[in-house]
């Protein structure tokens, strides 16, 4: 395999969408209608007030826009360049339906961009209440209840097992789409609140959840989902088997040290990614761009199946990954302990599963052989049960169950993003507005113990 030059590795990696110039930013802005009870706003989770934030922009307040956006979304870069606008803002735009929507995801980065790059503190937190809260986990969710708690007087802690805060931003969403950079900037803003960002420390082992309980007046979970789940088969020991996560975030951590460091990473001539989602497709574009001749995502569903956005398929493709439909992969070959290959049967869709979805069934003597020397998992995430029953907290199938307040069955502890999300799209943007939610209804808790103490 020839390693690509650093200048093809510098492209390769760069941002997807490029920022908008100044002029770029303000025809685009001119463009919108400014829509009353704009469809837009109803269409994100977080509920931005687009129409206002872009007319900033055109009448070139470009902080005051930041701010607007801030104001609903703590998670602002992130989400402006990771959220699924297709589906959500700007699949809802008016001008989609006969023209080109409008750029909303480009604006808000644009606006981002500009507030980061000249280190400005948008808000000015109120005065201390003197109540304390713990957050668990550093990712948006946490993040963002950790800022809005923040901004509103709380002293806050959170508690994150990884060496970085940032979660999922900082190490799981590939560099083309956000670079580290961009992550670890919003969590400079949430740490200039006020908020202290403990890293390597995880609850269960480092600190205890009934020190948590005793020590804080309220406990808000946002640890997201645990490590990729076995696939249960024959030589997932090998060397040149690895699960999703870990590859995207070697990408992501190397990158931050240089493109030297990124073109040093190994990755197979003949690579196969196992799942079809948005993990999968972002793990096999990496595969395909650190420099892997040929990339292969096995699916043991049919395309229609796919948990991908079609636009994510669409862009894989654009890539040259092959996708392999109907294929369950039984096996991991190896010799001298290094993979060579994926065996797989051929499988048919069955009646549904618990989940509602068709489960496969193998059809007999159909084994085929797919040669590789890696094979990535991409096939979702365990869940957290260990660290939930620390706290007692009921559960359902392996998610906190909460009410619409986002508060568990413990009076003092509050979750959300992934690890209450046993159904609906687990997405950046919903963890944030999960973070935002869950502080307000701690703030409703603690400033009426407080008022009822007085």
């Amino acid at each position: 395999m020839v390693q690509p030059s650093l200048e093809a590795l510098e492209a390769r990696f760069r941002e997807l969408k490029p920022p908008m110039t100044a002029r770029e930013a303000k025809v685009e802005a001119n463009r919108c209608l400014y829509c009353f009870d704009a469809p837009c706003i109803r269409a994100c989770p977080t509920h931005i007030d687009v129409p206002t934030f872009i007319r900033k922009i055109a009448t070139d307040n470009v902080t005051g826009a930041a701010v607007t956006i801030l104001e609903a979304n703590l998670m602002a870069a992130t989400c402006a360049r990771v959220c699924p606008v297709e589906e959500l803002c700007e699949g809802a735009c008016v001008l989609g339906a006969d023209h080109k929507p409008i750029e909303i995801g480009r604006l808000q980065r644009y606006a981002m961009d500009h507030l980061y790059s000249r280190r400005k503190l948008p808000f000015t937190p109120a005065p201390p209440t003197g109540k304390r809260v713990a957050v668990v986990g550093a990712g948006p969710a946490g993040l963002s209840c950790a800022g809005e708690l923040a901004r509103r007087g709380y002293e806050v802690t959170v508690f994150e097992k990884n060496p970085l805060p940032g979660g999922l931003s900082t190490y799981g969403i590939v560099v083309l789409r956000e670079p580290i950079r961009v992550a670890l900037e919003e969590v400079a803003m949430i740490e200039a609140l006020g908020v202290e960002i403990r890293t390597g420390v995880e609850v269960g082992r480092d600190v205890q959840a009934p020190e948590l309980l005793r020590d804080f007046d309220a406990v808000f979970l946002g640890v997201g989902m645990g490590a990729v789940p076995h696939l249960g088969i024959p030589g997932e020991d090998l060397e040149g088997v690895t699960e999703a996560l870990s590859f995207i975030a070697e990408t992501k951590l190397a990158e931050r040290e240089g493109l030297e460091r990124l073109r040093a990473l190994p990755v197979g001539r003949h690579v196969a990614v196992i799942g079809a989602g948005n993990t999968a497709v972002d793990a096999a574009t990496v595969a395909r761009r650190l420099g892997a001749e040929r990339v292969t995502m096995v699916y043991r569903r049919g395309e229609t199946e796919m948990t991908a956005y079609d636009f994510e398929v669409a862009f894989v493709r654009n890539e040259g990954v092959e996708l392999r439909f109907f294929s369950q992969p039984v096996r991991i070959l190896g010799e001298g302990g290094r993979v060579t290959g994926l065996e797989c049967l051929r499988v048919e869709l069955g009646p549904p599963g618990p989940d509602g979805r068709a489960l496969p069934r193998p059809v007999p003597g159909s084994e085929w052989v797919l040669p590789c020397d890696q094979v990535i998992k991409a096939i979702g995430q365990e869940k957290r049960v260990d660290l939930f029953a620390h706290f007692g907290l009921e559960q359902e199938r392996g998610y906190v169950n909460v009410d619409a307040a986002l508060r568990t069955s413990h009076p003092k502890v509050f979750a959300g993003g992934d690890c209450i999300r046993a159904t609906g799209e687990a997405m950046t943007v919903t963890a944030t507005e999960d973070g935002k939610r869950a502080a307000r209804a701690i703030h409703a808790l603690l400033g009426a113990a407080a008022l009822a103490a007085d």
